[in-house]
């Protein structure tokens, strides 16, 4: 067995041999802080039996997330030190539980930030593991993907097409889903006039997404150099969002829009772009949201928001980007410089998504 050590040993007397048999579960390598925005070192740990429904996932990528970024700050209140963050993760499975049938040992496969679900709620029987009140999550209480290996329930454990990178698929499985969901979500058609409000590390991918769904698509950024970046990721339409003229000139133009940044918004100028039936999705962690009730009654307009995905909207989303070539923008930096890629995304903000690659010896 390569991970784990075996001894055994043997009783005799009279009446019986007795064989006692211990296994000694190898530990895991990872990079763990132990307070709220602390260093990173390497620690090992050791994960206990492996259950019957779970698999073990040697990790090849593991992307860096605005969310890891708020676990390790404990932005949250949620998180719990030693901390391991990591849950944009792409690998392959190296061992498996008696109960797994759906999985076979060698595959490649990507883990996001749920790791488990219950499959016995109402939300879990209709399809929708994402909204479980059981969930539970990659980097809440657990260790991630900023190791060797990582575990998790094999129903959250994606197989991963052979047309996609293997080094650039990770952020499919956190910021992918978060905006590939909102469009299965909210019925947008393919003749669908549609807005992306950032394109950062969430909006670029929305707008490869739209793009090939078939959507008119404009972009909104505050930053005008982008606009020859954000036609070549699909938007067909530029708007700088400092050009107040500009913004109101959209009203009633839009299907949809995709509220990417995490920032408050004049709302009431956004919600006036919508035509009637209109929808404004938030997938940004924007503080919160205001506005006047009358122009959504009278245009029939919804505001509405959503996490993740359920691994069956997962698993069309990666036979999606599969066939039409879709993937983050991405730099590849080696684990061991996790602290590092920490400071970049903490002080660079980059439109891009860091993925770490695992280089322990």
């Amino acid at each position: 067995m390569d991970r784990a050590k075996v001894e055994v040993a043997a009783e005799v007397n009279s009446d019986q041999v007795s064989i006692n048999v211990v296994i000694n579960v190898m530990s895991i390598r990872a990079y763990a802080a132990t307070e709220p925005g602390g260093k990173l070192n390497q620690i090992e740990f050791n994960p206990g039996t492996l259950g019957a429904d779970e698999v073990e996932i040697s990790v090849d990528y593991c992307g860096l997330c605005h969310s890891d970024l708020s676990m390790w700050n404990n932005d949250w209140g949620i998180s719990t030190y030693p901390i391991v963050p990591g849950h944009e993760i792409s690998g392959r499975i190296i061992e498996k539980g008696d109960l797994v049938t759906n999985l076979e040992i060698g595959q490649k496969v990507g883990l996001g930030w749920f790791s488990k679900s219950c499959r016995n709620c109402e939300q879990c029987l209709s399809g929708n593991h994402h909204l479980c009140a059981g969930t539970e999550q990659t980097v809440v209480g657990r260790h991630g993907g900023f190791a060797e290996r990582v575990r998790a329930n094999a129903l959250w454990a994606m197989p991963i097409p052979e047309e996609l990178d293997p080094a650039a698929v990770g952020p499919l499985f956190c910021g992918g889903i978060t905006v590939f969901n909102p469009i299965v979500i909210s019925d947008v058609s393919p003749t669908d006039r549609v807005g992306v409000v950032g394109i950062g590390g969430l909006g670029h991918m929305a707008l490869q997404f739209l793009n090939k769904w078939g959507c008119e698509v404009t972009a909104f950024s505050t930053s005008p150099d982008k606009e020859e970046h954000a036609r070549k990721l699909g938007a067909h339409h530029f708007i700088n969002s400092k050009d107040e003229s500009a913004l109101k000139a959209l009203k009633y133009s839009l299907d949809f829009l995709l509220v990417t940044v995490n920032v408050e918004l004049d709302w009431k100028k956004y919600i006036a772009m919508l035509r009637p039936n209109g929808k404004l999705h938030l997938v940004g962690a924007a503080p919160q949201i205001s506005t006047e009730v009358m122009p959504l009654i009278g245009g029939q307009k919804s505001i509405g928001g959503s996490p993740l995905g359920s691994p069956f909207t997962t698993g069309k989303m990666l036979e999606f980007s599969a066939r039409h070539h879709i993937a983050p923008e991405t730099e590849i930096l080696p684990l061991s410089e996790v602290n590092e890629a920490f400071r970049k995304l903490h002080d660079e903000s980059p439109a891009h998504r860091i993925v770490l690659k695992n280089d322990f010896d």
